[in-house]
């Protein structure tokens, strides 16, 4: 029987960050691959610059989401004072934030971009391997999750969870079976969140039945694949989508 690994992300913020361009800084509606797989890399110590270390758990592992509700889209205006280009060129990289704003103030310029948020994002995630012999096994990233390395969140570091990932391995024949199979202690914590119900929204990447019954599935390209994450270079997938009845263990 397969086995995957169910973890719940909840928090008051999220933001999976989508094509950013610019002043413009737009989040997804829901978690996206180099999101989730930079979660777990933290809680296992891999470091950005392990370029591979981040290419063996992209390669290794499928993913899939069940959205119970994406929350409320929130639209943050910042702006930022940077040393000019001319200075930049001269001094970078700088030390500290003090050292990079204690330039001439002539030579100090403003920064102005829009980010994007989601308040009161709800998913529960799975993860399975894709190839026999993966460079952790579920039970691995699950005790991990539980003891992280470095601090998880929700795409942005101003974006904790608010609890626990509680991640369960499970069995199951496929997609539905296993999140029937898990059961969340303090589930009824979020039962008030708006926008909740017994139908969610589930997103996958393979090609496999997931055992959900769906009238339409939709088949879209992402680009949230991580090629190398000190350039932010992402490369795209295929992510199918279909609105599902939520299982009664994750409901």
């Amino acid at each position: 029987m397969p086995e995957f690994l169910i973890v719940r992300l909840y928090g008051p913020l999220a933001s999976w960050g989508g094509i950013a361009v610019g002043q413009y800084r737009p989040a997804e509606s829901h978690p996206s691959w180099s999101g989730v797989l930079g979660l777990v890399a933290a809680a296992l110590g891999i470091r950005r610059e392990d370029v591979a270390g981040q290419a063996a758990l992209r390669e290794s592992y499928h993913m899939a989401t069940l959205v119970h509700t994406e929350g409320t889209l929130l639209r943050d205006y910042h702006t930022t004072q940077v040393p000019s280009a001319t200075v930049k060129k001269r001094a970078w990289p700088f030390a500290t934030r003090r050292e990079e704003l204690s330039v001439p103030r002539d030579h100090l310029n403003t920064i102005l971009s829009s980010r994007e948020y989601y308040c009161d994002t709800l998913a529960t995630v799975a993860l399975w391997p894709m190839v026999d012999d993966p460079p952790y096994s579920l039970a691995e990233i699950a005790e991990a999750l539980r003891h992280p390395a470095f601090v998880p969140y929700l795409g942005r570091k101003s974006c904790p969870l608010a609890l626990p990932l509680l991640p369960q391995v499970v069995e199951g024949a496929d997609l539905y079976e296993a999140f029937s199979a898990v059961r969340f202690p303090d589930q009824e914590i979020l039962a008030d969140i708006p926008g909740r119900g017994d139908s969610g929204t589930l997103f996958w990447d393979s090609e496999g039945e997931t055992g959900f019954e769906s009238e339409n599935t939709y088949t879209a390209p992402r680009r949230d694949v991580p090629l190398d994450r000190m350039t932010w270079q992402f490369a795209e997938r295929d992510e199918h989508r279909a609105q599902v009845l939520v299982p009664e263990g994750v409901r």
